[in-house]
């Protein structure tokens, strides 16, 4: 990608009076519609230069989401801007972590599977000089497919040479044919990607509990949305980052609205219990958190705001 800064495209003082005199002599002519280019945004945790990679973006239907009316729902997403054409608009985020060692990716995204606006994560790759054969770790925080459905292609996987994390309850789950027997249609696609995930990678961890899988990047249990999920915490010189996956993917609802959940949701009592321990835990810590589905690039904070608690979303500088 062109660094515009670097390159010194701002036009000096000098030059303003030339471009004003020639403007008028521009031939007219149609514009057509603009290459789609990758969309990221970085930041640096310590040594970890970490990159929000979108996969593209669905909209999730008001009827979708749960403790709360549809109507409730719209409203709450109009309030704060966040309406797409159908519903709620949701990114799909992954994450490429590089510590000048090792590239280690959270989640695949989606690719396609249920939204035909995503699957971009293997041209961003390339667009940032990264092969997939070059990721050295994926880490899964859970066994749905808008996390999954990049991690094979066809028969093929996608992530030949990396060492797999994900929870052992997930991928117990999801190949349980008595399950997905009794699972809602929606999900069906979930069971299979996962199938495809334990077959087609031979060097796949299914972790237990909160573990360091390299210096600086731990995990942690998130579960309720799924019964695996889990969180990523990159931390180093002081500084952390904490990817929560589904925990938040609402910037009205959550965290104000705790009971606020969505069917895709496996023990609604569970994810709430989950949401109601953690968000005063982030607010008391300030912590920096990335959530898969808030609006791109999703990074922000819990912060109190008098006796309630809601999401601010955090600046983002250039990073060198």
């Amino acid at each position: 990608m062109v660094d515009l800064y670097r390159r010194g495209l701002a036009a000096p003082l000098f030059a303003l009076p030339l471009l004003a005199a020639t403007a008028p002599a521009l031939q007219a002519r149609s514009a057509g519609p603009l290459a789609r280019l990758p969309v990221t945004a970085r930041y640096q945790i310590g040594r970890f230069e970490v990159t929000v990679i979108s996969d593209g973006y669905i909209d999730f239907p008001y009827d979708m989401f749960t403790g709360v009316t549809r109507d409730q729902a719209r409203e709450a997403a109009e309030a704060v801007f966040a309406a797409g054409n159908n519903g709620v608009r949701g990114n799909f985020a992954t994450y490429l972590i590089n510590d000048g060692k090792r590239y280690v990716l959270v989640d695949s995204g989606p690719a396609g599977t249920v939204s035909t606006t995503s699957g971009y994560l293997p041209g961003t790759l390339e667009a940032l000089g990264v092969k997939q054969t070059d990721i050295d770790a994926v880490i899964l925080t859970h066994a749905h497919v808008d996390h999954i459905g990049g991690m094979v292609t066809g028969d093929r996987n996608n992530y030949p040479n990396a060492d797999v994390y994900i929870h052992r309850r997930d991928v117990q789950t999801f190949t349980d044919p008595s399950i997905e027997a009794r699972a809602p249609e929606i999900t069906k696609s979930s069971f299979a990607a996962t199938e495809q995930l334990v077959r087609l990678y031979p060097r796949l961890q299914q972790i237990d509990g909160d573990r360091q899988i390299t210096r600086g990047i731990s995990v942690f249990d998130l579960s309720g949305h799924t019964p695996g999920q889990i969180g990523v915490k990159i931390e180093d010189g002081g500084q952390v980052l904490n990817l929560v996956a589904d925990m938040l993917f609402h910037p009205a609802a959550h965290p104000a609205l705790p009971g606020f959940g969505i069917i895709f949701e496996m023990d609604k009592e569970a994810a709430d219990a989950s949401r109601a321990r953690f968000f005063p835990q982030a607010a008391e810590e300030k912590a920096l958190l990335a959530a898969t589905h808030m609006p791109f690039p999703g990074v922000g904070r819990i912060v109190k705001d008098g006796g309630a608690l809601k999401w601010l979303p955090a600046d983002w500088s250039y990073v060198d």
